[in-house]
Order: C-alpha cells, then structure tokens, then sequence
C-alpha cells in the first residue's frame, strides 16, 4: 500500500499537468518497421511529440533491444505512453513488462483498447505489424490515447499489479 498508493498519485497528478503536446515513445522489430514508420508519421500528424526508439531499417533485430528503451522512457515518466510495434506485438509486451512500472499490453481492437486503460492503467500498448492492418493499429492508438482511468475499484486492483514489483 505504500509504495502502491505513491503510484497511484503520482499518476493522477501526471494526468492533471494536462503536458501538450503528448509525448510517445515508439519503437520496433524487423517485422513491425513498416507500420512503425507509418504510425510515427500519424502520430507527429495528430500533434504528438515522437521519440523514434528504432530500428531504422527493416534489418533483422532482437525485439527486446527496443523494447527497452520504450519501456524506460515511460517508467521514467519521460512520455505518457508507449507503443511497440512487431509481428504479433507478444514478444514486446512481454520485455517491456519486465521494466518496474510498465504496464504493457498486446492489443488487437479498439474494445481491448479501453479497457485496458480503463480497468488497468495501461501505459505502453504493443501492436501486431503482421496481423493487424495499419488503419486499425491507428484506431487502436486513437482509443488507448483518449481513455482515462476509471480509477474506482479499478484503482486498488492496478496497485495490487504494481505491489507485485517489489
């Protein structure tokens, strides 16, 4: 409780400095270059400010290399959200869920979107390049922005995950 409800203020206040523009992180595989490229560029087009992680090309990479820093830049709280792109997007939720304070998750729709920042403060969402089409990754990015934690019962739950670090 603690250490968990430190995280649950500092959260709101997070979201109360209303900082503009939005700051993501974004990074790839080989295989999630493509879309990558396309979503930094939607992105910069909706007014975000775009910390390109890499990679730089379609070349072979190990996905946890940029899965990392990502997941840095929002544990440190240097963005608000996060988002991985790579053939299916598991690969990276899980390396980045090894960075104390990340909240990954693997989405595939807009309804797992919301809810996954609606029941648990979601902050970095990993997307498939391979399976899922650019025009829904974008929908997908659209509602994981725009939904607020619900806060509420949700809010114990979400510090109960965080409590499992220590």
């Amino acid at each position: 409780p603690g250490a968990a409800s430190a995280y649950n203020r500092r959260s709101v206040r997070k979201r109360q400095k209303g900082r503009e523009p939005m700051r993501v992180s974004i990074g790839s595989d080989h295989a999630g270059f493509e879309q990558k490229q396309a979503l930094v560029d939607y992105l910069a087009g909706k007014g975000c400010d775009v910390i390109d992680r890499g990679p730089d090309s379609d070349e072979r990479v190990d996905y946890p290399d940029f899965a990392a820093p990502v997941a840095h830049d929002v544990a440190d709280g240097a963005v608000d959200f996060g988002v991985l792109v790579c053939g299916t997007g598991i690969g990276m939720a899980i390396s980045a869920n090894k960075v104390h304070g990340v909240r990954a998750v693997n989405i595939i729709n807009t309804q797992f979107a919301a809810l996954s920042r609606e029941h648990n403060d979601a902050n970095l969402v990993t997307l498939s390049g391979r399976f899922v089409p650019l025009e829904e990754n974008e929908r997908i990015l659209d509602t994981f922005f725009a939904t607020p934690f619900g806060e509420g019962r949700h809010t114990g739950r979400v510090e109960k995950i965080m409590a499992l670090e220590n």
